[in-house]
């Protein structure tokens, strides 16, 4: 029986093999053409007598020199076409007109744009969203799955709906986080046995050191937040949950543990909860306010920053807020700044010499270009919720091309939060009027101090 399979299947698999011509399939003529349609024949029909009627408008800024890299405005056009100035050409799709509209420096990128950079921008609604249990919230994440080139950093954005907990874990990896809205009770407990408990709201700041096991429950009216991890490989996935380690303990090794009846463990639960909704927190703070022999976690390593608290320095285009170890010394290679630009100002062109930088976008809309050496450089375009991610010494800037405030949390791993930004107006003229070619009044209008934000004409 198996010989003469083997000679059934021979006459099928040995001409593929060695190359020559398939079989003709004739059950269904229909299916397939005749072998007339191959290579040239003078009965093949071609080319076309009529293009494709395709109707559009330019945005003015289309028609400038394209090295000039006006921002385009796509929302609102029909037909956005990839064309500046001189180059690109008109497109008759198919294409995602939606996409192009929010992304007109990708189809219509300025005619500095040069080569190919990382891919520096990452939408978080386009990442997997994970559904807590009964409405209790979701989760969103970025990490080298989705950006391979933001090695260093990763993020997710939280939502836990009223009561809702991110259930009780820790994971190998440093936890850096904004709180966006709402408001949560944390509670962490470190490997001395301090404990630590805080309330905190829109615009604070908390972290926990790698193997810190802590919790979140949102307050009445609910939290969203951000959390940025050192690990670009970091997953919210392969955290290490308090169900898991009951989960896959022996309920005799349990018990002896806990010093009760093995019976204590049969309402565990059969599954992880990752997020769930539990008793809402009592108000009053001090009722969860545990305490060991250790006593309570000290002030100098305390795991939460009221940044909200925090006035922003205010400069001509918007302000500046920072926090980094110089004052939130438990997050010691942390430092971050929230940004807020005006409409038509811009973050200052800049770099960090010792650090990528992770951005998330808070609200407004706004552009980015990267320069990477020798000569690579591309420019994203950005909305509230997407992933900025700049390596450290690539130049880059960001620019509001809205009409509402833009605003961002810049995100470094560093023990004190710096930009280089005062380059060329800090370098002698004469060395910047031979190396560029820039006029003596020129020169004197560069800032030797600092920007941050640069005011627009409309700022």
């Amino acid at each position: 029986m198996k010989f003469q399979l083997l000679v059934t299947l021979l006459p099928v698999v040995l001409p593929l093999v060695h190359g020559a011509p398939a079989r003709r399939d004739t059950s269904n003529p229909g299916l397939r053409g005749s072998d007339s349609l191959v290579g040239y024949s003078p009965d093949n029909k071609g080319g076309s007598d009529s293009p494709p009627d395709i109707e559009y408008t330019l945005d003015p800024g289309q028609k400038d020199d394209p090295k000039i890299g006006s921002y385009l405005d796509f929302e609102k056009a029909d037909n956005p076409q990839p064309i500046r100035g001189p180059t690109g050409a008109d497109d008759p799709g198919p294409r995602n007109y939606y996409y192009d509209r929010i992304n007109s420096d990708k189809l219509a990128p300025p005619g500095t744009d040069h080569g190919q950079t990382i891919n520096a921008q990452w939408p978080m609604g386009m990442s997997h969203n994970r559904l807590g249990i009964d409405g209790a919230g979701w989760a969103r994440q970025e990490n080298t799955v989705v950006m391979p080139d933001a090695t260093l950093m990763a993020g997710v954005d939280m939502r836990l709906a009223p009561a809702g907990y991110r259930e009780l874990h820790w994971h190998v990896a440093a936890e850096w986080s904004l709180v966006l809205n709402g408001s949560c009770r944390i509670q962490a407990v470190n490997e001395n046995g301090e404990t630590f408990v805080d309330d905190l709201t829109a615009g604070d700041v908390w972290f926990f050191p790698p193997g810190v096991p802590h919790s979140i429950q949102a307050l009445d009216d609910g939290v969203e937040f951000l959390l940025v991890f050192d690990d670009g490989d970091f997953s919210e996935d392969n955290t290490f949950l308090a169900t898991e380690v009951f989960l896959h303990t022996p309920r005799e090794v349990l018990s002896k543990n806990f010093g009760v009846d093995i019976a204590a463990f049969d309402k565990i639960p059969d599954d992880e909860l990752y997020i769930f909704k539990g008793t809402p927190a009592p108000a009053d703070i001090e009722k969860q306010n545990v305490t060991t022999t250790a006593g309570l976690v000290p002030h100098s390593r305390k795991y939460s920053y009221h940044f909200s608290e925090q006035p922003a320095h205010k400069v001509a285009g918007g302000s500046v807020k920072i926090v980094d170890p110089l004052t939130f010394p438990i997050a010691s290679n942390f430092s971050a700044a929230i940004v807020t630009v005006h409409p038509g100002g811009m973050r200052e062109i800049h770099w960090h010499p010792t650090s990528d930088e992770w951005t998330f976008f808070i609200s407004g809309q706004g552009r980015a270009t990267l320069f990477t050496a020798p000569n690579a450089a591309t420019t994203f375009d950005y909305a509230g919720g997407d992933v900025g991610y700049f390596p450290k010494s690539n130049s880059h800037y960001i620019e509001n091309t809205g009409d509402e405030d833009l605003v961002f949390v810049e995100v470094l791993q560093a023990p004190e939060f710096t930009a280089l930004g005062q380059w060329i107006a800090s370098t002698p003229k004469q060395i910047v009027a031979d190396t560029l070619n820039l006029s003596e009044d020129t020169l004197k209008n560069l800032k030797t101090e600092k920007q941050f934000v640069v005011a627009g004409t409309s700022s």
